[in-house]
């Protein structure tokens, strides 16, 4: 039994390097699969994206779009031919959430407010063959994965800056714990339909899931700190760790058995620029 913690922190730790192993190989296996596709007909769209954006996590550990924010970015999508893609892109959005509106614990009364700035490289697959000013290939829907770097910054829905107070105890090691970066990486994956607005315009609709390693974009994982009955409520630091102050020391705050979600749903549009050589014959049809 003495071994048991120390067992359970090795399992959760190959746990985590399982998954970090399995983002970076589908990140380079996204890559490396469009590596061998033939040159021709290559076209670069760059465009602008608006939608929304939410979280899952302790403070909406399951209600898909509840409480919407606005999102918003930009895109470069490298066609390679009509059937694969690369896509970079950064999109901000704001995601939010709290007890009061995520069915979840209801006596915790904790809340927050975080910008999300999102970097994506993804490899996207159209079901149909599509590409851009086509009359015939105007449409398809199609599949995206890849990998994510991202900044977050939780505050209180009353504008108070969280990672810096320590909630669960980490500014003064309770419990061997410390403060938590504010950036983290993210297995990216999801779907959506293009559409062919004219020879140089294209429209298309996406809906992707941004699954983090990190659980502290709400700013809670872990479990409670202080005795409810000693906090003082002038001091920030208390009140928002426990603002019920009816908890105790190592009560469950949150669940660091699962990491926090993001996703982005939304429309961009894109200008097509032809990076054929004018002067090779062109061997895709582009009717």
């Amino acid at each position: 039994m003495i071994f048991l913690p120390l067992e359970i922190k090795m399992i959760k730790f190959n746990l985590k390097y399982k998954f970090h192993k399995g983002l970076v190989s589908l990140f380079l296996l996204s890559l490396t699969s469009l590596l061998p596709i033939g040159l021709s007909g290559q076209t670069l769209e760059l465009g602008g994206f608006v939608g929304t954006s939410y979280y899952l996590g302790e403070l909406n550990p399951g209600l898909p779009f509840n409480q919407t924010q606005l999102a918003y970015g930009a895109l470069a999508r490298y066609n390679l031919n009509p059937r694969w893609a690369i896509k970079f892109n950064y999109y901000r959005g704001k995601v939010q959430g709290s007890d009061a509106t995520g069915a979840s614990v209801k006596d915790r009364e904790l809340d927050f407010t975080s910008n999300i700035n999102d970097f994506s490289l993804v490899a996207e697959f159209n079901f149909w063959e599509y590409f851009t000013g086509s009359k015939k290939s105007f449409f398809t829907p199609f599949l995206f994965g890849g990998a994510s770097f991202f900044t977050f910054k939780p505050t209180s829905l009353s504008g108070v800056d969280l990672q810096p107070l320590g909630t669960e105890g980490q500014n003064i090691g309770f419990a061997g714990r410390s403060p938590y970066k504010q950036y983290s990486f993210a297995m990216t994956f999801g779907f959506g339909i293009k559409y062919s607005l004219s020879k140089r315009i294209g429209l298309a609709f996406e809906c992707g899931m941004r699954k983090t390693l990190t659980d502290y974009i709400d700013d809670i994982s872990t479990t409670y700190y202080l005795r409810g009955e000693n906090i003082n409520p002038g001091v920030p630091a208390e009140i928002l760790s426990d603002p019920t102050m009816s908890h105790d020391e190592y009560m469950q705050r949150g669940n660091d058995q699962t990491n926090d979600w993001y996703n982005y749903t939304g429309v961009s549009i894109t200008y097509k620029f032809d990076l054929r050589s004018k002067k090779r014959c062109n061997s895709v049809s582009w009717k």
